[in-house]
């Protein structure tokens, strides 16, 4: 009996939508079981909408897209598994018109994801569908938080000289922009990664050594490294993408976030390029020198 996987397939997918928020059969195929038939997929999909756990609607645009979700109760079931232990349950995750609302930017966050992904297993890296987190919440004090599109898990492989060293444990948060918001706003969340990167509770984060306080930056807690962070471009055209990373740009010169740069890559691409060229692909731009392009793993030290 130990070697009887029962429902394995079944717990992945539905951990997937749980983690994910949404996804198409055809993402969901790529994520959970590509070396399969779409078509199990879909009667995959649709067994566990019989028992209940997910749900799906339908776009009245964009080729009538059906959208997959998770229900109230394949939240709860899945909250149970020790994949989400001591996790935030999301919000409005079964709720199908905030499932319509943001599927836009949701099915883009799964896409990014996925590029990862596929990328992670033609390279023979290590990224499997749960290493990405959708929606990770940072408290940053006085009720301000941060909350990246994505964290991201992933394990290097390759040596390939300065672009990083094999065996290398990666992180990133992943900022997904569609051109909702303005690119002086977009720009702004690099000071809001600044002050995560400093920001060390009172007194929560502090202890006594040998009668010396010792001060701990909060995420310390949770990481070995501070995670790099990419900023990923869609829905615009050449020039709102270049005046994107301009405003990227004259942020990275605020005095303020110096430091910060100094010790994590901040990166940004088009979504366009990411997909076309894989991840790992020199698509990425640092925004302190824009003209340069390199994969998202490049160090800077070298």
């Amino acid at each position: 009996m130990m070697n009887v996987d029962v429902g394995g397939g079944d717990r992945l997918a539905l951990a997937v939508l749980v983690q994910y928020r949404m996804a198409t059969a055809e993402q969901m195929h790529q994520i959970v079981s590509p070396g399969v038939r779409l078509e199990q997929t879909r009667r995959r999909l649709v067994k566990l909408r019989g028992e209940g756990l997910v749900e799906r609607i339908t776009l009245p645009q964009a080729g009538r897209t059906r959208v997959w979700f998770p229900t109230g109760y394949g939240v709860q079931v899945a909250a149970e598994w020790p994949e989400f232990r001591g996790r935030r349950t999301p919000r409005n995750v079964s709720d199908p018109t905030a499932v319509r609302l943001r599927a836009g930017h949701g099915l883009t966050v799964t896409e990014t994801g996925l590029a990862f992904l596929k990328d992670a297993r033609r390279r023979d890296d290590v990224c499997r569908p749960l290493d990405w987190i959708p929606e990770v919440h940072h408290a940053l004090g006085g009720g301000e938080a941060v909350v990246a599109d994505a964290l991201l898990f992933y394990r290097r492989t390759r040596n390939e000289g300065a672009a990083g060293e094999a065996g290398a444990m990666l992180r990133a948060f992943v900022e997904v922009d569609r051109a909702t918001m303005g690119p002086e706003r977009l720009a702004a969340k690099v000071g809001a990664y600044a002050r995560l990167h400093r920001y060390t509770p009172v007194p929560a984060a502090r202890r006594r050594t040998a009668g010396v306080e010792v001060v701990q930056e909060e995420w310390r807690r949770r990481y070995p490294l501070f995670p790099r962070v990419l900023f990923v471009l869609d829905a615009t055209g050449p020039a709102g993408i270049d005046h994107r990373i301009t405003a990227l740009h004259a942020a990275a010169q605020d005095t303020a976030v110096l430091g910060f740069l100094r010790e994590v890559p901040v990166l940004v691409a088009p979504l366009a390029d990411v997909l076309q060229g894989g991840p790992s692909a020199p698509v990425w731009r640092p925004i302190q020198t824009p003209d340069q392009q390199v994969p998202w793993f490049h160090r800077r030290d070298t």
